[in-house]
């Protein structure tokens, strides 16, 4: 019998063997991963941050967990390149190399009753995903929590099953931007879905992940629509290699996103996505 994992005091620089207990097929190019620590485990992770998930031989990049489960991690992985390709052909009972927490999560509000806007676009919703489960366990503490999703196409929605369960107790809108035959849905940008969201302006905190253009739309909106930037948390992306602060490839203005981010107010990144990535 396997003993139980004792979790490191800190993130580890070096990475830490976790075991595919489970996976997914979200899409066609896109699955869940559950990671189990085989010894010992990492600190336990929030909401909104991420680890470097090491592909054995291949090579390492950042995810966001997209579902907490004490010291086992979920994480859901597109392919765009090698790493995230090798990551998605992932087995039960592969092994892979996992280092952090690292990173900012997000916050949701202390104040009793406050709306919650979730907005996710692409492959946005994984690090909102479990910021949303956390609502739902205390829906006593908040108002009404709203999720608007974008996806370019019907195919490319994720986690259908959860979210046919939400639609109980969120308010779930979705759009495309390329509908098929058969969508009935919306069709168009996901700030089109806010005119159907509902939520108080003086008392809601908004929580966006996505592409920046559609980050900057998004949070350009509801201030417009009377939200704090302040109580607008918004998760960034840059080229995060060393994740530990030191090789200054995440640096966006005065932020080192590994440390300082993913996840920022819209009161600091609204002046710093003027300057769009290269």
């Amino acid at each position: 019998m396997t003993a139980p994992a004792t979790s490191t005091a800190r993130p580890s620089a070096v990475p830490v063997p976790y075991r595919v207990a489970a996976r997914e097929a979200e899409t066609s190019d896109t699955a869940t991963i559950v990671l189990e620590p085989v010894r010992p485990a990492l600190p336990l992770f929030a909401p909104g941050q991420f680890a470097m998930v090491y592909a054995f031989g291949v090579g390492e990049i950042p995810l966001s967990v997209s579902g907490i489960d004490g010291h086992r991690l979920t994480h859901t992985v597109r392919t765009v390149g090698m790493t995230s390709g090798a990551l998605h052909a992932l087995r039960r009972g592969d092994t892979v190399g996992v280092r952090g927490p690292f990173g900012t999560g997000w916050e949701l509000p202390a104040a009793a009753g406050t709306d919650l806007i979730v907005v996710a676009g692409g492959i946005g919703l994984p690090p909102l995903r479990p910021l949303v489960r956390d609502a739902l366990a205390a829906p006593e503490r908040y108002g009404r929590l709203n999720v608007l999703i974008g996806a370019r196409t019907p195919q490319e929605l994720l986690y259908g099953e959860e979210i046919r369960g939400w639609r109980s107790a969120v308010r779930v809108l979705t759009t495309v931007d390329r509908p098929d035959q058969l969508w009935r849905g919306e069709v168009g940008v996901v700030t089109t879905l806010l005119d159907r969201a509902a939520f108080a302006p003086g008392a809601s905190s908004a929580f966006i992940c996505g592409p920046e253009p559609m980050i900057r739309a998004t949070a350009g909106e509801l201030v417009h629509r009377g939200i704090d930037p302040e109580l607008i948390r918004v998760s960034l992306e840059r080229n995060m290699q060393c994740a530990t602060a030191h090789c200054g490839h995440c640096q966006l203005g005065p932020l080192l996103l590994c440390r300082d981010g993913p996840v920022v107010s819209w009161t600091k990144a609204r002046s710093l996505l003027l300057v769009r990535e290269l």
